[in-house]
């Protein structure tokens, strides 16, 4: 049988096997299956056409651009992901395992798609916070963007998930606007090289936006520059080699690191035996256990549970274990297949010896485990493996060592504090869980774990029906750690699309932040629209476009009105005595919400027209009492404009009331859904 060819794709073309490539093994047969790497790759060529190709095509595009392209991109891999799955099973892993790869990947792009469209700006210009006024007249402000990195993005990945590890790196970089290099590990490109395959032939991707290296790197990395991003996943002596390269600090390139960790789960103190929270935390420890046969960088590799209830936890965990079926990961019986290679089961195994100076293997013989459908001698195949360490405080290999694999240990603590001095000897982590329905319990450990942890993952039986699990990694959420871990941050929602853009302060005139930001800054030029806004169509409507409307008096009449019609009678509006002894009021006050129907009154265009709804409000805030007598008036601007689909999108207008004075008693900005086109 003839191996597979895997091949990379540099500068626009595939590019074969060639000097320098090796062997990949079937992790089932332990037989060569394919062949990678090529020591010829021009890399400068590649980043060559990252830079000049696909990053001014990318940058060209809005944020909502590349968020429909990351959609696009999710359709065509979810419509042949069977592909994916099929190829995944010479990993090692089973189907389950497959979807939290393959499904878990395409996901987050549907979940970056999402946050594009509905967090960001249909625009090319990220806005970072709020105005900042840098003068006493507001003639000049400061405000922070966030433009993308005109360089290239080189992801490194692990060899755990091909899919998922490209795509949650991949889905923010090309929602920032900057082209990708993804070098896969070499044991399982052949999965990602099909779904790199799968969205280039879908054609949706400008050319240079995605190239991908099914082997080493070379010397690519000694050729970035200031511009350039470095994303890697993998183990901690690799991101050490990796990022104290003297190229990479001298030219201070960014370096953003997600490496192996000694993740931790702790029973609560209030989840004894017979608890569904007892029952949750084995299934949580036996499913990180056998998951990915245990090769996950957010696997649980120390289980610590109360001192009286460590027996029960080892029991109870190897009830399961026992019952967890090793083997072909094709079949349907099985729930936990091979490791990647057998150059890694030889490293969980070594690994393994040097847990075993400190801890007593409880579970699980290397040497003596049934597999079923494939061969235990040929395969990549280790039983679960537990172990339980009676003195965790005077042990240190527990504590740093990670056996990548189906391997975890046991270590009982005497209260709460102990506890968490323990999780935290891991010196940081991706992840730990928390078992338990006490408040109290949760406040303690976030509180004095937090600091060592990127993720804390608390669950209990009001949860656990739609909860995700300890090592799930999700868009929304943060992914990464502090220390051990690597210091970096990825996911996170738009927090991740950050690590690929410069934020930048800008400093000018209200015309100048209105002009680069593309919303209108206080202060800016007011545009005088042909017609009242509430006519024109979304299209049809400019930032800046503003209306002023004429007074109307508050009388004392339409105070007491207010407060009989609807029910709030509150002092400061009854009452002038008590409002007068109340610092905030002069006597008796108008109701702040009879101020904004009031304001709505003035500005509104009654007829039917383009604005679809209003939405909401935000930022309200009531900046001076309006007395019986006081006249107010309404400016209303059009501020930010975002389509939310195909008929219609939202604009968001700022609102300010003044008195007879002019002096600003509030303000918010208001939503409304405005149509595209007359009806």
């Amino acid at each position: 049988m003839s191996l597979l060819q895997i091949e990379s794709f540099a500068a626009g073309r595939w590019v074969k096997p060639g000097d320098g490539a090796r062997p990949i093994e079937n992790a089932v047969t332990g037989a060569p299956m394919a062949m990678a790497g090529n020591d010829a790759l021009d890399v400068e060529a590649m980043l060559a056409h990252a830079r000049a190709v696909g990053g001014p095509a990318l940058r060209a595009l809005t944020f909502h651009d590349r968020a429909r392209m990351l959609k696009a991109l999710a359709q065509a891999l979810d419509a042949r992901k069977q592909v994916l799955y099929d190829l995944s099973y010479a990993t090692g892993a089973t189907l389950a395992d497959h979807k939290i790869d393959v499904d878990g990947g395409i996901g987050t792009l549907f979940v970056y798609a999402s946050k594009g469209r509905r967090e960001m700006p249909d625009a090319q210009v990220y806005i970072d916070g709020e105005v900042e006024q840098l003068s006493r007249r507001g003639t000049f402000l400061g405000r922070h963007i966030c433009t993308p990195l005109q360089g290239a993005a080189v992801h490194i990945n692990a060899f755990n998930f091909p899919v998922w590890g490209m795509l949650e790196k991949l889905a923010p970089t090309l929602l920032a606007g900057m082209p990708a290099i993804v070098k896969p590990a070499t044991a399982t490109c052949y999965v990602t090289e099909a779904a790199v395959r799968i969205m280039l032939e879908a054609e949706i991707l400008p050319e240079g936006a995605l190239q991908l290296v099914t082997g080493g790197l070379g010397d690519m990395l000694d050729c970035l520059d200031c511009q350039d991003v470095v994303g890697f996943t993998g183990s901690a002596a690799t991101a050490l080699k990796l990022r104290s390269a003297p190229h990479i600090l001298r030219n201070s390139i960014r370096f953003v690191a997600e490496q192996d960790s000694l993740n931790a789960s702790i029973l609560g103190p209030d989840a004894a035996p017979g608890t569904p929270e007892f029952d949750l935390f084995v299934k949580e420890v036996h499913r990180e256990m056998t998951t990915k046969a245990g090769q996950k960088c957010t696997a649980i590799r120390r289980i610590l549970a109360p001192q009286a209830h460590v027996e029960a936890v080892i029991d109870a965990i190897g009830v399961r274990l026992a019952a967890t079926v090793i083997g072909d990961p094709k079949a349907e019986t099985t729930r936990m297949g091979a490791l990647v290679s057998g150059a890694q089961k030889r490293d969980v195994l070594e690994k393994a010896a040097i847990l075993e100076q400190e801890a007593e293997r409880v579970y699980g013989d290397p040497e003596a485990f049934e597999v079923t459908g494939a061969d235990a001698a040929t395969g990549a195949f280790l039983p679960p493996m537990l172990f339980h360490c009676v003195d965790p405080d005077g042990a240190s290999r527990i504590h740093d060592t990670e056996a990548f694999g189906p391997v975890s240990t046991v270590m009982g603590y005497r209260d709460l504090d102990h506890a968490i001095a323990l999780v935290n000897r891991g010196q940081g982590s991706l992840v730990t869980s928390l078992i338990t329905r006490d408040g109290a319990v949760a406040r303690q450990v976030a509180l004095g774990a937090g600091a060592y942890h990127g993720r804390i993952y608390i669950n209990n039986r009001d949860s656990m029906g739609e909860s995700t699990g300890h090592g799930s990694p999700l868009p929304h959420m943060v992914h990464g750690g502090p220390g051990r871990a690597g210091g970096g941050e990825e996911l996170g929602g738009v927090r991740g699309v950050m690590h690929y853009m410069q934020r930048t302060a800008v400093q000018g005139s209200p015309d100048i932040l209105t002009a680069i930001g593309g919303e209108w800054v206080p202060g800016a030029a007011e545009i005088a629209g042909p017609a009242h806004p509430f006519t024109r169509t979304y299209h049809e409507l400019a930032i800046g476009e503003t209306i002023h409307t004429g007074p109307r008096t508050v009388t004392l009449e339409d105070i007491e009105h207010f407060a009989a019609f609807t029910g709030d009678t509150f002092y400061a509006h009854m009452d002038d005595a008590a409002a007068r002894r109340n610092p905030f009021f002069p006597g008796r006050v108008a109701h702040g919400y009879l101020l904004l129907s009031f304001a709505a009154g003035l500005f509104v265009e009654p007829n039917e027209g383009p604005v679809l709804a209003n939405t909401g409000l935000d930022g309200l805030r009531f900046l001076k009492p309006v007395e019986a007598g006081d006249a107010i008036k309404v400016r209303l601007v059009v501020q930010k404009k975002t389509p939310r689909n195909e008929a219609y999108g939202e604009v968001r207008w700022q609102v300010t009331l003044t008195n007879q004075e002019g002096e600003a008693v509030a303000e918010y900005q208001l939503l409304t859904m405005n149509a595209f086109a007359r009806a």
